[in-house]
């Protein structure tokens, strides 16, 4: 079940699909995140699909349960294969979104709840969010509320899926974003970052990759790289 998926964090349709034609045959599976569904609207999923592509519709879902359960079952239909909501919206909203998927009609997307963005460190944690206690903590507690409510996994850093794994179980998934190579550690707007190989050690089910990919010279290079460290060597042209 591990793969890389690639952040497709472009302005609009064009930038995205001239970026994926530079993968050649590959047909990577892909996150859609705010900024290009904003731009595109559903018809980009959809033509995503048509390509042969798997989708990680990342939009972050969290409102009061009966909104989330409508977004839910909006998105289910547009044939994304994973879909994510805020944790801290509480075991009811999870409930709605997994409730959702599951009377869609179609395939059911999985339905994993965001814990602590990798771009919240401790201080960020504590002093501004009132949160106590340490990231770990606060993300391990997100995680079994996730599970309680009968989601499929949480996205995390991936230092903290390791406990995750461990606690909650080798099939509640765990999707990690903030991965670099070694000698490429510049962190971006993101804190909690390690390597992909680190991560697949973790026991991470996914990472997600979006710059060190998207704006590298030779993306396929990149893209066959990180799958290589993360899976063993995997072939990248394998669905």
């Amino acid at each position: 079940m591990k793969d890389v998926i690639i952040a497709l964090d472009f302005q609009d349709k064009k930038k995205a699909l001239t970026f994926l034609d530079r993968l050649g045959g590959a047909r990577p599976f892909v996150k859609v995140g705010m900024e290009l569904f904003y731009a595109e609207g559903p018809g980009i999923v959809q033509e995503l699909k048509e390509r042969g592509h798997r989708i990680f519709l990342d939009l972050k879902l969290h409102d009061i349960p009966n909104t989330v359960r409508g977004a839910v079952g909006n998105v289910a239909k547009l044939g994304a294969d994973i879909v994510n909501v805020h944790a801290s919206g509480g075991i009811a909203m999870m409930e709605a979104a997994r409730e959702a998927a599951e009377a869609s009609g179609t395939q059911r997307p999985l339905i994993i709840a965001v814990t602590q963005l990798t771009s919240t460190g401790q201080e960020v944690m504590n002093q501004q969010l009132l949160i106590p206690g340490t990231v770990e903590e606060a993300v391990l507690h997100y995680a079994r509320n996730a599970q309680a409510a009968g989601l499929d996994g949480v996205v995390c850093a991936p230092m903290e899926a390791e406990s995750i794994k461990r606690e909650l179980g080798s099939a509640f998934l765990t999707v990690t974003p903030g991965i670099r190579f070694a000698e490429d550690q510049k962190a971006d707007d993101q804190v909690r970052i390690t390597t992909p190989a680190m991560a697949a050690r973790g026991g991470a089910d996914y990472i997600v990759v979006g710059r060190p990919i998207t704006a590298a010279p030779d993306p396929l290079e990149a893209y066959l790289r990180y799958r290589k460290e993360f899976m063993g060597g995997a072939d990248a042209y394998t669905a």
